[in-house]
């Protein structure tokens, strides 16, 4: 019976494990400022362990380098003493949703969260902060509670931690924000399922550093695209120099092979057979599957050269035809694109070969069969799809439409344009999970339910978004909003609402909500052997004297790697609140004074993992006979306390 841990991951410690696996010679032992001995990398043999010559001091390679970049990377692999606490008074269908809202610091909840989603997500779209030159929230330390936090929030402090103007003139100005971004998308590369992938929007400020930095996180040969996206129609001419009416969206996959979905193939189109760009051979054409000038041609066709320029025809032998069909074979030398081979094929499936035009004689193909096929998405800024996808004014009156005609918050994102990438990964995965932590007003949830409404589809989200305070003079404030998360939950009842009217479809328009907070757990429990043991002794309980039940259930769940939306159900056994969750995955019981009856009822259930308080047994006996009732009617089941 195992002592659950009660914090995130040391990640750390996680990578120094997968290397010694490989290269255990490169592990060595150091005394740390406290005289404990660690395990650390020798980085000198693991270079040389890496090449292939010999290594000698530092040597110039292209990589992207910055002020902070060490302290990015530890800011990501640093464990944290925080958990979730589960908030239902600003859910939605508690007992019934799939969809998570986490409310706190994205860093902090995305280190939350490894356990419960690692290689669990499809999709992740963020719309960072942009460095403007403003004020971000961001800056991280986390050696002070929300509660302090909050206060702070809005002023830089005197140590400068969490908000701070990142002007142009700070020698720090791209380093900072990449010193933000980067332990944020290190974190959400392990969320990714092997085919998930990420959508980045961004601006041409950062465009170029972020770039460099996800081809080092995600693999350069991971890189996908940078769309450009037309964020209006009529741009501001107040700059001197250019009027800009774009922005970009970087796309990632985590690995593999993916297929974007960008609509279907017209069947009825006819494909091309000369491409400009492909060398002049010659083809021999069946005459049982060519049909010239749709049948209304009859007469004699002079071998030669038909039409002008690079896209000419060249007709090999005379042709006789008679209403439209050839009486031999057509032999055509030109830029064919398809091989004989390829053609040859599409003769034995009945395809019909069109000569049109006998003045340039350029075939084209109509399938036998109507089969459309997959397009993939192709650059927002193309005239046949800019047109179709909505800019930052769409953005604005869809927000006005949900929030009475108040524009509630500044730059948002259409959801359309949400919803179009979401559709072109997941148009064969209607149960994937798409993620945002900068959630902000919520598009992306907006979009999911849209989604799933016109399609039928089970997509879920899980929406992380910083409380950020709104200005006391913006209409946000005005209408009653605190922070953007208040504006983010409300955005979606009022979106599920509006869904629901003019659809009816039957989605998951709910969510639960969660807030980051300390440990459910008193500082003793993670540093006992720093107190006396005779204060120990006196000590009742290591749970805070404010935490609930719930409250202990999802740190555990989360300690255990479980999913958040899983079915939580509440049930009184010995007049003591026991939770059952997902069926038989989790039974917990964190009341005090457990008697064997209940134990027996709770193994009875055969859960695959039981988790009790520690001082919920009087002694060591009690633990013992809990660990045999259990080796009797439920031998499989792994017990945990706390």
């Amino acid at each position: 019976m195992d002592k659950l841990n009660l914090k995130t991951k040391n990640f750390a410690e996680k990578n120094i494990d997968l290397i010694s696996e490989i290269f255990p010679n490169v592990i060595t032992e150091i005394k740390d400022k406290n005289g404990n001995i660690r395990r650390v990398i020798d980085f000198d043999i693991l270079k040389q362990e890496l090449m292939d010559e010999v290594v000698e001091g530092n040597k110039e390679r292209y990589q992207l380098v910055w002020p902070g970049k060490k302290e990015a990377i530890l800011a990501a692999n640093t464990p944290i003493v925080k958990t979730l606490r589960p908030v239902k008074g600003d859910s939605f269908k508690w007992d019934e949703t799939k969809n998570i809202y986490i409310e706190g610091d994205n860093l902090e909840a995305l280190k939350l969260i490894q356990e419960s989603y690692l290689n669990k997500i499809k999709i992740i779209y963020i719309d960072p902060p942009y460095n403007t030159g403003n004020d971000f929230i961001y800056k991280d330390n986390f050696n002070k509670g929300l509660d302090v936090y909050l206060r702070e929030s809005g002023q830089a402090d005197e140590e400068g931690n969490r908000l701070f103007q990142n002007t142009e003139n700070n020698g720090r100005y791209h380093s900072d924000w990449l010193t933000m971004i980067y332990p944020r998308l290190k974190l959400a590369r392990s969320l990714l399922r092997d085919d998930g992938v990420i959508f980045i929007s961004i601006d041409d400020n950062e465009v170029h550093n972020l770039r460099k930095l996800c081809d080092e996180i995600f693999g350069e040969r991971n890189f996908v695209a940078e769309i450009c996206w037309h964020k209006k129609t009529q741009p501001s001419f107040l700059s001197k120099e250019i009027a800009n009416v774009k922005e970009y969206i970087l796309f990632y996959k985590k690995s593999g092979d993916i297929r974007t979905f960008g609509g279907l193939t017209d069947v009825d189109k006819h494909i091309e057979m000369i491409n400009i760009s492909n060398e002049i051979s010659e083809r021999v054409i069946r005459k049982e599957n060519t049909l010239i000038a749709n049948g209304k041609y009859t007469g004699i066709l002079y071998k030669g050269v038909y039409g002008n320029g690079a896209l000419k025809i060249e007709l090999m032998e005379d042709l006789e035809v008679v209403e439209g069909k050839p009486v031999n074979d057509v032999v055509l030398k030109g830029r064919f694109k398809w091989t004989q081979e390829t053609m040859n094929k599409s003769f034995d499936n009945g395809d019909i070969f069109h000569i049109k035009n006998i003045k340039s004689l350029r075939p084209t193909v109509e399938r036998a069969e109507k089969k459309a096929n997959i397009k993939p998405i192709i650059d927002l800024l193309s005239k046949n799809i800019s047109k179709d996808i909505p800019t930052n004014t769409d953005a604005s009156k869809e927000i006005k439409g949900l929030f009475d005609g108040i524009n509630i918050v500044d730059y948002p994102k259409p959801v359309n344009l949400i919803k179009y990438l979401i559709k072109s990964v997941t148009y064969n995965d209607k149960d994937a999970i798409i993620m945002d932590f900068f959630s902000g007003s919520a598009t992306t949830a907006h979009a999911v339910m849209e989604l799933n409404a016109e399609d039928g589809g089970n997509r879920r989200y899980i929406m992380i978004q910083l409380p950020e305070p709104v200005g006391e003079k913006s209409l946000a404030y005005k209408a009653g909003f605190r922070n953007i998360a208040e504006i983010g939950k409300e955005r979606i009842r009022r979106a599920g609402r509006k869904i629901r009217e003019q659809t009816g479809a039957n989605i998951d328009y709910g969510f639960r909500v969660f807030r980051i907070d300390t440990s459910n757990m008193k500082d003793i429990f993670y540093t006992p052997d720093k107190l006396e043991q005779s204060f120990l002794d006196k000590l009742e309980s290591n749970i805070k004297e404010d935490r609930t039940g719930m409250d202990l259930l999802i740190q555990v769940m989360l300690e255990l790697g479980l999913d958040l939306s899983l079915p939580m159900v509440s049930k009184y056994i010995e007049e003591k609140e026991v939770y059952f969750i997902g069926g038989n995955k989790l039974a917990a019981c964190f009341e005090e004074n457990i008697g064997e009856k209940l134990i027996r009822e709770i193994a009875k259930t055969k859960p695959l993992k039981a988790v009790f308080r520690d001082s919920s047994f009087k002694d060591c006996q009690d633990k013992i006979n809990l660990e045999e009732i259990f080796k009797t009617l439920s031998p499989e089941t792994d017990i945990k306390i706390l």
